[in-house]
């Protein structure tokens, strides 16, 4: 999902929980008294029909709203209970359960993960001998960004365990621990790390260890589990010319740890409060239980992983500037004027979420969409921060509109470059018949192509909905359409003859910048069996 943006652990952790005790910094601001009319304002804006926004100050909920709709054919609204699929702030969930689970003594955050998988293997000997647990929460195994999603997207018969056990097939595309890269096949590792370690499958630790503790009671592990009758917001997506596709639901059964939770504001106002509370359940007859101590909050929001800062896209966003960066455990850490920031963001095709803490302020702001601007989520999270620190010199609406806007030319002139064929035109150099085969990818499995007409058909074996028309485009070079429109996903493929009238190998990769980077098309590397 796009977003934003040596010394002693003991030590680390020390300054920290002192940190986490204090009291939250006196600031002249408030609650923006204006936050309703701004909320819709957004929705208007960006075109999100319906947004539910939740704010937690000093552990207690002082907003609580949806606004707009739901459903847009049917007329429905959002309320505080909708079901919205947060996405990759699962990760934070899953992170947590880690960190609970190493509390309680039946692991440690520094245990070789081959301790617990002794099957385990990376596609490096030394990645697969010290990859630890914390480095699967932190997005620094040595893979490429997105690298072996197409084991889960759009949703695979791979199980869990099959998923992790292509990993041994998959090139690290730099040194283990060198650099930052966002991934989610890692999180499948550490959902069966969360198995292993509780006995129990992942899905009910969750429920019964983190769900029922909280109150989530509207909370769904996947879109599995939705019924017809549930107050749940459809998906949209926005298309070239602005209107708006309803999406359908996207479940990652076999990576139920990077992504797929459905939780209402509700829901997730529990589990913003309690985090901002260092683990302090909410309880509603006034006793006081934990979800899991100061120390291990401290140790979850440890940076592990630096990100380098890029210059913001637009002047009017310097204000939003951080000054550091990086990755802990299932958590992004950075800061806003100068305040500690903790925050995930979440995005499935259709939807996109944001879970905000701001420790020294007493907090927390989260924001679920059922449209894919990351735009929205973003002006009212810092509207309603500028409202705290008592600052009204940004106008983030304005500010993230003019960003949009330059990503909107940019796309615009990225589909100019690519949605024409190129000239000379150049004929395929074989008979379609040439083309068609059963290939074979190490790290994904089979694709198969064959002849239909003037054209060729592309079927990932593993997925239902990764069938497609590949028309010819430039000479070896064809370009995949795929049959389910809603994927935003087409790509090339380059076929590569071997001289002698049949194919030697077939290369992938994102025919724009629309098709989402979590395709990883590039790693493929296909081969005729």
């Amino acid at each position: 999902m796009p977003f934003r943006f040596a010394f002693s652990t003991f030590a680390i952790c020390a300054a920290m929980c002192a940190s986490a005790r204090a009291p939250a910094t006196e600031h002249p601001g408030s609650l923006p008294a204006d936050l309703p009319a701004y909320i819709d304002r957004v929705r208007s804006t960006f075109n999100v029909p319906g947004i539910a926004v939740a704010v937690i100050k000093d552990g207690k909920v002082v907003f609580e709203q949806g606004s707009g709709l739901r459903d847009v054919e049917k007329h429905l609204s959002v309320d505080i209970h909708t079901k919205f699929c947060i996405a990759s702030n699962t990760k934070s969930v899953t992170a947590t359960a880690i960190e609970m689970l190493a509390e309680r003594g039946k692991l440690h955050m520094d245990d070789r993960v081959i301790d617990h998988l002794p099957w385990f293997r990376m596609a490096e000997p030394y990645a697969t001998h010290d990859m630890r647990i914390r480095d699967l929460l932190a997005h620094r195994s040595g893979l490429g960004p997105h690298a072996g999603d197409l084991l889960f997207l759009p949703s695979t018969h791979y199980s869990t365990r099959e998923v992790v056990e292509h990993l041994a097939n998959l090139p690290l595309a730099t040194g283990f621990r060198e650099t930052f890269a966002y991934e989610n096949i890692m999180f499948a590792v550490a959902t069966l790390i969360v198995e292993h370690a509780s006995g129990e499958r992942y899905a009910d630790f969750i429920r019964a260890q983190i769900f029922a503790p909280l109150g989530m009671s509207d909370a769904l592990i996947d879109g599995s589990e939705l019924q017809p009758t549930d107050d749940v917001a459809t998906s949209y997506m926005p298309e070239a010319d602005g209107r708006l596709g309803a999406v359908p639901t996207l479940v990652w059964k076999n990576n139920a740890g990077a992504a797929g939770i459905y939780a209402s504001i509700d829901d997730m106002a529990r589990w913003a409060g309690t985090q901002l509370s260092q683990g302090v359940l909410p309880q509603p007859k006034g006793a006081q239980a934990r979800l899991f101590s100061a120390a291990t909050q401290a140790d979850m929001f440890t940076m592990v992983t630096p990100i380098p800062i890029d210059a913001p896209s637009v002047p009017a966003l310097a204000a939003a500037q951080p000054n550091t960066f990086g990755y802990a455990a299932g958590w992004f850490v950075s800061d806003f004027r100068g305040q500690h920031m903790v925050w995930h963001t979440g995005g499935f095709p259709g939807t996109v979420s944001e879970t905000t803490l701001l420790p020294s302020l007493g907090l927390a702001v989260v924001v679920l969409t059922n449209q894919e601007s990351e735009e929205a989520f973003n002006a009212i999270t810092f509207h309603v921060a500028d409202g705290y620190l008592g600052r009204h010199d940004t106008d983030w609406i304005a500010a993230y509109w003019a960003s949009a806007k330059k990503r909107a030319e940019r796309l615009a002139a990225d589909d100019a470059m690519h949605g024409a064929r190129p000239l000379p035109l150049l004929q395929p150099t074989l008979p379609l018949t040439a083309y068609a085969r059963r290939y074979r990818d190490n790290w994904y499995g089979i694709v198969n192509v064959a002849v239909d007409g003037d054209t060729l058909r592309v079927h990932f074996a593993e997925s239902s909905r990764l069938d497609g028309t590949a028309e010819p485009w430039h000479g070896d070079t064809f370009r995949i359409r795929w049959d389910d429109r809603t994927l935003h996903a087409d790509a090339f493929i380059d076929f590569a003859p071997d001289g002698h009238g049949g194919i030697r190998r077939a290369t992938m990769h994102r025919a724009s910048a629309r098709t989402a980077p979590a395709y990883d098309f590039q790693d493929l590397d296909l081969r005729p069996q």
